[in-house]
Formats: structure tokens, C-alpha cells, sequence
């Protein structure tokens, strides 16, 4: 009773902190984005874009505080060494939990560029927040049947932004995250993973491809079993795996037609089905190996 009630707490405190820091960074952009709404020119871009980027680190950087004051994870993270923070990265990672999404903010922070992700459209309009994403240049999808060439344009438009910057964008292949009902139906071939959705990440690549410095192949993976939002919130984490891989993109894969070429599609297919399989044989390595961590 007594645990519980102190999870809970923390839990709460937790929950609390994560908030307040989302309202008070989010608010803080929104006279940015204004600025920059009104008076969309390069050297006024500029200038509230580093103002803009300060805010997310700042926003990334007080989540992983909480996340310390909560909890004793203990942190097994290799693969960092050699990662530019003035680089240019496309990033995928195997999802689990809504855990994954702060885990990759708080091993890849600062190491590499602000992660930005793919957002469905309708996120646009969340008061606040969407047009902070929008200002930081989060690429706005549409996303449903018959939109490929509309996303393909939104892609290529982020794109002429993201060479100017350093840029991390963040693709979870699996498009969802994973459980074994889901699992189960897509009849999957891994033993860790769901099917990976190519079509996503071929439309980064087509749009962006040669701006790459790299991929960054990330796998997580919680000892502990797979952690729920509340689990962290309060501080039942004990153990988290990140295992980063720096894989060059091969070349033939730049700028081609996924849609329209069944060679290059079949190519882009192999290429990611490879990939997969090695991380879902790495994933069942880690669990093999990984010591249980004892209850607080």
C-alpha cells in the first residue's frame, strides 16, 4: 500500500513537471512562431530559429530531469561515439511504448540534431502546440488514401528548410507500436517486430536522401518488460537498452520513384527487410543477455 501510494505520487509530480514544462516552452514559442509567421525572410528565419531550437533542447532537457528525480534507470547505451551534432540524420527505431519517444530525446540529445518527426495534419490545429510543431518545422502529413503525391511535396518543401539547418528526422517503420495481438495478425516474420512500412521511409529519402549524412538504426529494448507512460511518470522503470547503428544509405536508394519503379521499390524493400531482420535477431540477443534489475 505504502509503494503504491509513493508511485503514486511521484507519478503525479511527475505528471505535473511534464505539463508545466510543455505549457511553459510551447507559450514561450508561440511569439517566435508569430515572428516568424509575419516576416518569413532568411535573416529573421535565422535568427528565430536558433531561439526556437534553444526552447526544444530546453524542453528536452527538463523532461530528462524529471525522469532522473523519479526513478534510478540504469542507462546501457552504446553507439553514440562519432554522432555530429551539425550533421544530418534520418532516424528509425523500433516502438514499443510511448516511452520510446522520450527515451530517443534523452540519449540522442544533444548528440545529434533536435529530433523532429512526421505529423499528421490534423495535429496542426492543437491549440499551442501545433503551431509550435509548425514553427520547428515539424512536416505536416496527410496521410490517408491518394495523398502520396501531396506528402511527397510536403516532404520536398521541409526539405529546401532542412538544408539550411541540421536536421534529425525520426521514422518508426513499424508505424504503430508493437504488441503481440498486432503481431499475431499481420502474421509477421519477426520475432520482436511488426512488419516495416517502407512507403514512409522512402519518401524521406526521395525527398531528401542526398542531404543525409547517414541512417541511425536504433534499438530499445526494456529488460524489465515494456513500460506504459505511467510506468515512467511513476518510476517503475528500472533498465533501459539503446543500441544506435550508423548505416550509410546506399546510394541507389537517393531519389528514386517508390511508387512508380517496381526495380527501385524492390530494392528499397530488400534493403529495409535486411536491416529488419538484423535488428530483430539483436533484440533477441539483448533479452538473452540482459540481467533482470532487481525492485527497488
Amino acid at each position: 500500500m505504502v509503494q503504491r501510494l509513493w508511485s503514486t505520487l511521484k507519478g503525479s509530480f511527475a505528471s505535473l513537471v511534464l505539463a508545466t514544462n510543455a505549457i511553459a516552452i510551447f507559450s514561450c514559442m508561440i511569439p517566435f512562431a508569430l515572428v516568424k509567421l509575419a516576416l518569413p525572410f532568411a535573416a529573421v528565419r535565422r535568427i528565430v530559429d536558433r531561439a526556437l531550437m534553444a526552447l526544444a533542447q530546453g524542453w528536452v532537457a527538463a523532461n530528462g530531469g524529471w525522469m532522473a528525480l523519479v526513478q534510478r534507470i540504469r542507462w546501457d547505451v552504446q553507439g553514440l561515439d562519432g554522432l555530429r551534432r551539425r550533421g544530418w540524420y534520418l532516424v528509425s527505431s523500433n516502438h514499443q511504448s510511448w516511452v520510446d519517444i522520450l527515451v530517443l530525446q534523452k540519449v540522442l540529445h544533444r548528440r545529434v540534431p533536435f529530433l523532429k518527426f512526421f505529423l499528421k495534419r490534423q495535429l496542426l490545429y492543437v491549440p499551442v502546440m501545433g503551431l509550435a510543431w509548425w514553427a520547428l518545422d515539424f512536416p505536416f502529413m496527410k496521410r490517408r488514401s491518394g495523398s502520396r503525391s501531396a506528402d511527397l511535396a510536403t516532404a520536398r518543401k521541409a526539405c529546401e528548410k532542412f538544408r539550411l539547418v541540421p536536421t534529425s528526422v525520426m521514422n518508426f517503420l513499424e508505424g504503430t507500436r508493437f504488441s503481440r495481438a498486432k503481431h499475431g495478425v499481420q502474421q509477421s516474420p519477426y520475432r520482436h517486430l511488426l512488419k516495416p512500412k517502407v512507403g514512409g521511409l522512402a519518401t524521406a529519402l526521395s525527398a531528401m536522401g542526398e542531404r543525409f549524412d547517414a541512417l541511425l538504426d536504433v534499438t530499445i529494448v526494456y529488460p524489465g518488460g515494456v513500460p506504459t507512460f505511467w510506468d515512467l511518470l511513476s518510476g517503475k522503470v528500472r533498465q533501459v537498452v539503446v543500441r544506435v547503428r550508423e548505416l550509410e544509405i546506399p546510394r541507389d536508394l537517393l531519389g528514386g520513384d517508390y511508387e512508380g519503379d517496381p526495380a527501385f521499390r524492390a530494392r528499397m524493400q530488400a534493403w529495409v527487410q535486411a536491416m529488419w531482420a538484423d535488428k530483430d535477431a539483436h533484440i533477441e540477443e539483448l533479452m538473452a543477455v540482459q540481467p533482470q534489475p532487481a525492485e527497488a
